[in-house]
């Protein structure tokens, strides 16, 4: 029993690592239709920006800790606003040009977070009770799970209340919905562009200071890693669905993490064989809007 509840768990904490970048890469391309492969990038550059804060204040304290989350969640929001006003905005309606281009800034980030900070993974340290347990029903359980679970909640309900109570909420909803339509009635939908960018970029930034706490280190591949899952958990949410990505998020991470201890390790094969489950299914995803 207590094995059970600590897959669990860890596959909800798992889960939140995975909304936080999914949330991102959904919203992105359902407004805008880009496929970010450089959305892994943020995630990296958060995480290593998020470390060097921390360790330069005091790694073991709290101030430390929440400084590098706040500085982490910013560095991913302005690349991604970079991103998007000199890469991706010359580019629109050039589907190919696009991937190409983030495909190629996931290289190059690669390749520079290398450059700057090493090919070995670097191991951190964070406040004593990230490093401890809590006990649920026999299970000893890593304190980061709960961090990420809560911290993943939190963003989810800000952005809903963004996107339901702000004028460029309601916006992105619509844009998401049918960009043609809120185009048609004069509102130029490309304004909201550079800040769906940027709070993808935010929320990438904050799951890259969260995901270095939630695996012990920090290393160029970090983000790239985590995007593969991501980039499933939004598929099976549906493109351009928060709520989907969210449910779709712990549909993909407890069979992992289920499989990864029952089944031999072939969690990742499991994540793969929903994806295409789901879209033999319902191409659209769980959540996921009928094109328009």
């Amino acid at each position: 029993m207590s094995i059970l509840v600590l897959l669990l768990v860890t596959g909800l904490g798992l889960g939140a690592l995975y909304f936080l970048v999914a949330s991102g890469l959904s919203l992105i391309y359902g407004l805008m239709g880009v496929l970010n492969f450089a959305h892994g990038v943020f995630l990296s550059l958060g995480a290593f920006i998020g470390w060097e804060v921390a360790r330069r204040l005091d790694p073991s304290s709290w101030t430390g800790f929440l400084l590098a989350m706040v500085v982490g969640a910013l560095a991913g929001a302005t690349l991604a606003a970079l991103t998007e006003l000199l890469l991706i905005r010359p580019l629109y309606n050039r589907h190919i040009e696009q991937v190409l281009v983030t495909v190629g800034l996931g290289l190059v980030g690669v390749a520079l977070f290398e450059g700057v900070w090493g090919t070995d993974a670097a191991f951190i340290s964070g406040p004593p009770w990230l490093k401890q347990t809590t006990s649920i029903a026999g299970a000893r359980i890593s304190n980061t799970n709960f961090l990420a679970i809560a911290v993943a909640v939190a963003v989810l309900v800000a952005l809903i209340l963004f996107l339901r109570h702000t004028r460029y909420g309601l916006i992105i909803r619509a844009g998401v919905e049918n960009r043609s339509m809120v185009t048609a009635l004069g509102i130029d939908v490309r304004k909201s562009f550079t800040l769906v960018f940027s709070i993808g970029g935010a929320a990438a930034g904050l799951g890259g200071v969260l995901a270095s706490q939630y695996f012990g280190y920090v290393s160029a591949h970090l983000g790239q890693t985590l995007l593969i899952f991501a980039f499933i958990v939004t598929v099976i949410g549906g493109l351009g669905s928060l709520g989907g990505a969210a449910v779709a998020a712990v549909v993909v991470a407890i069979p992992q993490q289920l499989a990864n201890y029952y089944l031999g390790g072939i969690g990742d094969l499991i994540a793969v064989l929903a994806l295409a489950v789901v879209l033999l299914i319902r191409p659209t995803g769980l959540m996921g809007a009928k094109a328009a």
